[in-house]
């Protein structure tokens, strides 16, 4: 225990775990949404995307003011090309028969790609203080700052805010597209404003995870939750919590490791935290679901034989 407190009492540590925390739970409780509308691939294709916008911020940053390493600028730029990437897989759906998954696929290729150039070009060109957009493709919680913290927070309290705003919209959307455009609420509307908050959710995650495992932030928490709860309500919190839970715990696994990325361990935290909901949930877990059925068989068998079950 007194080891633990000496951990948490270390400055950066205190700020790696602050920061994971916080992308933690926002990433849980906003990639509910995604689940639940069965656009999971939306967080691998944001934030793949977003290479290309911290790049082309890098190079815009470097030009005007002299330094492209202001991490504000930098996931303003990622954020800008997630929302643009996502509007332009709708665009694809709307005007050709490709399906939503398909576009996607497209958008990903696109923008990754034009990121991987950018990069190339920052690599090759007169640029300065560039060794640090590693962070963003393979993560490095390690290197987080106060200013770091204070971006992430800020960034993650507008996605609540913005959620909490929208909520009643939101839920109806997310459960019965076809009646929330009867009493008024236009999908084409509603549709990019629920993706711009899970954009968002993505954003902040992309300096402690990096952009190649960011989709496991969104995706594993919400599949967890949703073994052990039926409400929207109790979903969106459950996930923020395994989110967060993940985050902590595999931070601080990290640091008593030693020279292990703090990244990776949450995302082993987090598949371990799918892995016991799968098998234990109360309701949809395997376990609950294979003694139900063996409750039945054996009530079924009685019936027949005339015994008490």
């Amino acid at each position: 225990m007194d080891a633990l407190f000496g951990l948490v009492s270390d400055h950066t540590v205190r700020t790696v775990l602050l920061g994971s925390t916080i992308v933690g739970f926002v990433s849980g409780a906003l990639g509910s949404f995604a689940y639940l509308r069965r656009q999971s691939l939306m967080g691998d294709v944001v934030s793949h995307a977003a290479l290309l916008g911290i790049a082309a911020a890098f190079i815009v940053a470097s030009l005007v003011v002299g330094s492209g390493h202001h991490t504000l600028v930098l996931l303003l730029g990622a954020a800008l090309a997630g929302v643009a990437s996502i509007l332009f897989a709708n665009l694809v759906v709307r005007h050709s028969r490709i399906t939503m998954d398909g576009a996607m696929a497209v958008a990903l290729a696109l923008f990754f790609g034009g990121g991987l150039t950018l990069m190339r070009v920052i690599q090759t060109g007169p640029f300065t203080q560039r060794s640090g957009l590693n962070a963003y493709i393979f993560g490095r919680a390690a290197a987080i700052t106060r200013a770091d913290l204070l971006v992430i927070a800020l960034f993650a309290a507008v996605a609540l805010v913005f959620l909490l705003l929208n909520w009643r919209v939101f839920k109806l959307y997310s459960f019965d597209a076809v009646l929330s455009e009867l009493v008024g609420y236009r999908a084409r509307l509603v549709e990019p404003l629920l993706q711009v908050t899970i954009v968002l959710a993505v954003v902040i995650g992309l300096k402690v995870v990096g952009l190649i495992l960011m989709v496991a932030f969104v995706v594993a928490p919400a599949s967890a939750a949703r073994q052990w709860t039926r409400s929207l309500e109790g979903m969106v919190v459950l996930a923020g919590a395994f989110g967060a839970l993940a985050a902590v715990v595999g931070t601080l696994l990290s640091v008593v490791a030693g020279d292990v990325p703090t990244g990776p361990v949450i995302v082993l935290v987090l598949t371990a935290i799918v892995a016991v909901s799968l098998l234990f949930a109360p309701r949809r877990g395997l376990v609950a679901r294979g003694l139900r059925r063996r409750a039945q068989r054996r009530g079924s068998r009685a019936s027949s034989e005339g015994l008490p079950a």
